[in-house]
């Protein structure tokens, strides 16, 4: 089962509320994600992708995750 893009913001939404997301793709299973958080300020690239996927409830477990691939784009607030 596929995922919407509403359906990826929605839950990094809830794990970092006051972020700046977009979520793009077309196929709802290889997607791609820019997120600016305040909660990233400080932390290195690699965590602050584990965050994100994270949020995802395991939505990207294994081969039977609704979402195969996201590409992610992290930051903290300029």
């Amino acid at each position: 089962m596929a995922m919407t893009a509403h359906e990826i913001e929605a839950l990094i939404k809830e794990a970092f509320p006051t972020a700046q997301i977009a979520v793009s793709g077309s196929d709802g299973v290889h997607m791609a994600a820019h997120v600016i958080a305040e909660e990233f300020r400080g932390i290195n690239r690699v965590k602050q992708h584990q965050m994100v996927y994270a949020a995802l409830k395991g939505k990207m477990d294994g081969s039977n995750g609704e979402l195969h691939a996201l590409a992610l784009t992290t930051k903290a607030p300029d």
